[in-house]
């Protein structure tokens, strides 16, 4: 068996300061504190939460639209989407002018999950942005807005 190399003859990558590592440990920390809260009152998965707080703001969409919309896997929103379905919270529609297309929608009972959780993530975020001042936030926002426009477009091509 072989001997580890030495770090030292490597490239210097320090992962904990890689900004886009630190914001995906941050967002699934805040996932996961506010999933825990759903998930024991509705037994709803942070990707089912998605679809549905994506469908509660923009109903009818494709399940490819809302995977566009959330940089979800399609296959994560498509497993979402079937566990949704045979919970009667949201609804499958054939699109009205093109019979090939199927968008989804919240149904009533929907609805009413989405009207208790929605409220809830907003508190939780509120409370994680309480020690920012209101000039710390306004900043914040306009970074991340100018990151997931300009700098996007300058890693996708």
């Amino acid at each position: 068996m072989s001997q580890p190399a030495s770090p030292a003859i490597h490239a210097d990558f320090d992962l904990d300061r890689l900004f886009s590592y630190r914001l995906s440990v941050l967002s699934n920390r805040i996932s996961s504190a506010i999933s825990r809260e759903y998930h024991r009152r509705f037994g709803l998965a942070i990707t089912e939460w998605r679809v549905m707080a994506v469908l509660g703001r923009f109903p009818g969409l494709s399940a490819g639209e809302v995977a566009g919309r959330t940089a979800m896997d399609k296959v994560a929103v498509s497993r979402a989407v079937a566990r949704l379905l045979e919970r009667a919270l949201i609804q499958r529609e054939i699109h009205g002018d093109d019979r090939r297309r199927s968008v989804l929608a919240l149904t009533d009972e929907g609805f009413r999950v989405y009207d208790e959780v929605a409220p809830m993530v907003i508190e939780y975020h509120q409370r994680m942005l309480e020690p920012l001042s209101d000039e710390e936030r306004a900043m914040l926002d306009q970074l991340i807005d100018k990151l997931a426009g300009e700098g996007v477009r300058r890693i996708e091509g």
